[in-house]
């Protein structure tokens, strides 16, 4: 099932399905740092008063704004 990012929790683990909806700058970055679609990233803090998410995929960590976060979708690892 494709969820939003945000709708993980902390400690929950997805892979990228879609990164086509973000800002086409943060898609970039995310290709640059090795994210791209069919990546495993887990969840490593949700910062309060609308921070960022702190994601981490392949030994590295990523924070990444929210409204961002609102346009990747993820499948929910088992």
């Amino acid at each position: 099932m494709v969820i939003i990012m945000l709708r993980l929790r902390v400690g929950e683990k997805g892979t990228i399905k879609d990164i086509s909806k973000a800002d086409y700058l943060v898609q970039r970055r995310l290709l640059d740092l090795g994210i791209t679609e069919g990546s495993e990233i887990c969840i490593k803090r949700i910062l309060p008063f609308g921070g960022p998410v702190m994601v981490e995929s392949g030994g590295q960590c990523v924070g990444i704004r929210r409204k961002e976060a609102d346009r990747i979708e993820v499948e929910r690892s088992k």
